[in-house]
């Protein structure tokens, strides 16, 4: 498990240079100093000389300061050719090769240096901000991972930084256990300099670090995974009582609340993996993902599945990797997986795309049967008929949901919801005739209505009033009018192999 790794990452580098047979090691990570630091530490922990090689610095002993000046190996053509020809035994880190591979010359003098490696005793390790994909590389080179800090790492990390600034500057550390634990718990997922940068931000301003730091710490790490753009943090309401209907949904998240606890072990429970929300598009599928989130307090992460597919072959299966494995570092969380049938639109249209849909499709199923870190995954789709049917397989999803519109009684909370939040009181307002209007109407329709409603009171300086939203919700027919008839099917089809929501 990532949490719980074994080894380090510097005992299974020294492993890895102990017993492969390739001349070459690739890391891809954007951690290049703390890559660097380990290949040197693993390079002298077994005798060996370490080189390194930049654009601006040529090659130079890694133990050094780059000086940012050198001989004329600062082109990777002629750094490489000359490991090849000194024959010197040793470790040759090569820093952003990938850039210069598609030169002809360079990927040359790379296959001569990768030839020549073993018999003269060289590793030549590529450091790299993303995976090199020339071909040479897939025959001659074993990929290492650097795996992300675990919870006692990052408890050393974050001490350590305090310190540091501490020495610099006094500051006061005035934190509960229970607050350390959750700061602790959402630096998760982020790498090491990411945690410092965070920590140095959050004591910068007034030189504390306490509980009013745990927000600021969340909303900067947002921003970080909103910046690698294969995830996104949604808001989601502050507990189960401002989503209004969806009784049966919340009744069964109650029921499984045990199993997403430690303790869950010790009375042989698994803890769930996942529901599918199918349903009326509109009804509410989102709200629902956002109900889980709120009900077991769990961060709440949205994955696109048409964000994935790029130009490049091999990126959109290395996109939803990439996306997969940082939902893992970053658990335990909710993944919401939006429209999760638009992902895979060609996996029945004959293998248009090359059979690609299909790979990542199976790549996903594979996942969901095997990762065992704490993801809870919610799949929505509106598009039943394009679902796969290995996707509807009993035991893939612990739960398969329909999203139905909501009934009298989820109309009146969904009323008494929208109205609180747009500062009117469910009082004033004949409430069993808003009943009756809004029947056929989903809750993202009713909420629309209250808003119109209150625009176009405020436009005539007058108050919202029953007749108001009446009068907006008898001009704006439902879905389930306009679509009466795409409605009538997916209710057809939910009976007997769903669960009604509510």
């Amino acid at each position: 498990m990532l949490g719980a790794m074994a080894e380090s990452n510097l005992d299974r580098l020294r492993g890895l240079m102990r017993v492969t047979s390739q001349p070459a090691i690739t890391i891809a990570t954007a951690e290049e100093v703390y890559a660097l630091n380990l290949v040197r530490d693993a390079a002298a922990d077994q005798g060996m000389m370490c080189h390194r090689w930049t654009l601006t610095g040529g090659l130079q002993d890694a133990a050094m300061e780059d000086t940012g000046h050198s001989d004329d190996t600062q082109h990777a053509e002629r750094a490489l050719r000359k490991i090849a020809s000194d024959r010197q035994p040793g470790v040759y880190v090569m820093l952003d090769l990938g850039h210069h591979i598609d030169e002809v010359k360079v990927a040359r003098a790379l296959r001569e240096a990768l030839f020549r490696a073993n018999e003269q005793a060289q590793l030549i390790v590529l450091i790299d901000h993303e995976r090199i994909k020339a071909p040479v590389l897939r025959q001659y080179a074993a990929e290492f991972e650097i795996m992300p800090p675990d919870t006692e790492e990052i408890e050393r990390l974050v001490r350590t930084q305090l310190r540091a600034h501490h020495r610099h500057t006094p500051i006061e550390v005035d934190v509960k256990r229970s607050e350390w634990d959750a700061m602790i718990r959402n630096l998760r997922g982020l790498t090491r300099r990411q945690i410092k940068n965070i920590v140095a931000e959050v004591i910068r301003d007034d030189q504390r670090f306490d509980s009013d730091d745990l927000p600021r710490i969340v909303a900067r790490k947002r921003e970080y995974v909103k910046a690698d753009g294969l995830l996104e943090f949604i808001e989601a309401p502050a507990t189960l009582d401002d989503i209004g209907g969806l009784k049966t949904l919340k009744k069964w998240l109650s029921s499984r609340l045990l199993t997403t606890e430690a303790e869950a072990e010790e009375h042989g429970l698994d803890s769930p993996r996942g529901v599918l929300m199918l349903g009326v598009q509109g009804a509410g599928k989102s709200l629902c993902a956002k109900a889980i989130s709120a009900a077991w307090h769990r961060p709440l992460l949205r994955l696109d599945p048409t964000a994935l597919y790029d130009r490049f072959v091999g990126s959109s299966e290395s996109r939803l990797r990439a996306a997969l494995h940082q939902a893992e570092l970053m658990a335990p969380i909710i993944l919401w997986i939006d429209e999760i049938e638009k992902g895979f639109a060609s996996m029945g249209s004959g293998g248009t795309d090359g059979g690609l849909s299909r790979r990542m499709f199976g790549s996903l199923l594979t996942w969901m049967q095997e990762h065992r870190e704490p993801v809870f995954i919610v799949a929505t789709a509106n598009d039943i008929e394009s679902l796969p049917p290995e996707l509807m397989r009993k035991g893939r999803f612990d739960e398969i949901f329909f999203v139905d519109l909501p009934g009298e009684e989820g109309r009146r909370a969904i009323l008494e919801i929208h109205l609180r939040k747009r500062r009117l009181d469910a009082a004033d307002f004949d409430l069993e005739k808003l009943i009756d209007a809004t029947d056929g109407f989903s809750g993202a329709e009713i909420e629309q209505g209250i808003i119109a409603a209150r625009h176009e009171a405020f436009s005539r300086r007058e108050k919202v009033t029953t007749d108001t939203l009446l009068g907006v919700f008898a001009a704006s027919p439902p879905l389930s009018v306009t679509m009466a008839e795409k409605v009538a099917q997916l209710r057809h089809w939910a009976q007997g192999r769903c669960v009604m929501a509510d």
